[in-house]
């Protein structure tokens, strides 16, 4: 998967800086053309010929050092990266990343680059838990930056905890799903369909809005850009889908049919009218479990410290759809915050699904209104795949890769 593929390597100053010669070596032995750019405090722990030398390639570390007079150095590694990968990422770097700024050759190009970037940190684990640390990751993961955890283990400083550079056999690992991911999992060949040509897909997306009067619902902070990558995905791949859109906050995409719903009821309505001919579901949507048992036709007035609300509990749309299942490939989503495989697991047999995609909505990269996730899918058997903190796009992709392939396998 890395042959040919271009890889712009930066690496910062930690201890664990040594290991990108490891990491260097291992990506070109993959056939990656790994191009190394060392921030001024990296070159403490590591020396510019070692990583030139593993590298065949020229070695980077100060902006203003052009060697090509045919080009502006940050910005053609900017422009030739396949993808960006900071390892180690320093405190310090993460911080630069997160706001914007461009004081070096290394951060200067991360500004320039439309690439994917995948950072790995390492530092002391009171560093890695301190609250900017972690805000500063929050949002470059909202940004789309993937991450690869640090192990935990006994560090360099001597404590013991999170903070460990991921070995670089894991990182190239990554490394390489990510590629696959991003590849075609059935290629047509010439003359042949697109993987879904001819498949009905239908994708809930967004929440619904149950209403309480005339101003005022019961919703969620659903923002529908999972759906709507997962739309994007199958249009791509060749299918006729239905949109069927609740309450969202993002741009849908174009090319798609969309059916505009509010309630889970509307939302109920509008799948069956697709149902019959369908050959994928896919219910991405945060469906309101309860709704008011009462809807006010004039707006409740303000009386006294509390109000209250009687609710009832709205159809469940993915369960009833699973009981009806003929031919359609049904695929579910579970929002959870604890027992992710448990609680995703019990789902897909309760509610007859045939993959449930799981996301554990506290951590950070993988919540509502973010462009990217981080996601288990599971079968019957267990896990499928694990997706590490990416762009929805890509885990939208992934998903749909997978049920077209098992969709052929059926026939």
């Amino acid at each position: 998967m890395l042959n040919g593929k271009k890889i712009v390597l930066g690496v910062t100053g930690g201890i664990a800086a040594y290991k990108a010669a490891t990491l260097c070596s291992r990506l070109v032995q993959k056939g990656a053309d790994v191009h190394v750019i060392m921030t001024a405090s990296a070159t403490q722990f590591i020396t510019e010929l070692t990583l030139q030398t593993l590298t065949r390639n020229t070695v980077y570390t100060d902006t203003f050092d052009e060697r090509e007079p045919s080009v502006v150095s940050h910005i053609h590694l900017a422009d030739l990266a396949d993808l960006v990968l900071i390892a180690p990422a320093t405190a310090n770097v993460i911080a630069k990343m997160a706001h914007g700024m461009a004081d070096d050759m290394l951060s200067t190009t991360l500004l320039a680059t439309t690439a994917p970037v995948m950072i790995a940190p390492a530092m002391n684990v009171h560093m890695y838990d301190h609250p900017a640390v972690r805000h500063n990751m929050s949002l470059l993961a909202e940004r789309g930056t993937m991450m690869i955890e640090p192990g935990e283990g006994l560090l360099a400083c001597g404590y013991v905890g999170k903070g460990r550079l991921e070995e670089p056999e894991s990182i190239v690992d990554v490394v390489e799903r990510f590629f696959e991911q991003r590849e075609p999992a059935v290629r047509p060949r010439e003359g042949q369909a697109l993987p879904l040509q001819g498949k009905k897909v239908v994708v809930t997306a967004g929440g619904t809005v149950e209403r309480i009067d005339p101003v005022r619902y019961i919703t969620n902070d659903s923002s529908g850009k999972m759906g709507f990558a997962i739309a994007a995905a199958a249009r791509d791949l060749g299918a006729d889908v239905k949109l069927v859109m609740g309450n969202t906050q993002a741009q849908p995409p174009g090319n798609v049919e969309i059916i505009p719903v509010l309630s889970a009821q509307d939302m109920y309505e509008a799948v069956s009218r697709e149902w019959d001919d369908a050959d994928i579901v896919i219910k991405a949507a945060a469906v309101a479990d309860y709704r008011p048992k009462e809807v006010y036709t004039e707006k409740i007035k303000k009386k006294g410290d509390t109000l209250s609300l009687e609710l009832v509990k709205n159809i469940d749309i993915l369960e009833t759809l699973g009981k009806r299942k003929t031919h359609q490939f049904l695929i579910g989503f579970a929002a959870e915050t604890q027992s992710l495989e448990r609680y995703a697991r019990e789902k897909l047999e309760r509610k007859n699904c045939d993959l449930i995609v799981a996301n554990d909505v506290t951590r950070t990269g993988a919540g509502f209104g973010t462009d990217t996730n981080a996601v288990h899918i599971y079968d019957r058997e267990g896990l499928v795949e694990e997706l590490q903190v990416m762009a929805k796009d890509d885990v939208a992709h992934r998903l749909l890769r997978i049920a077209a392939e098992r969709i052929a396998g059926r026939n």
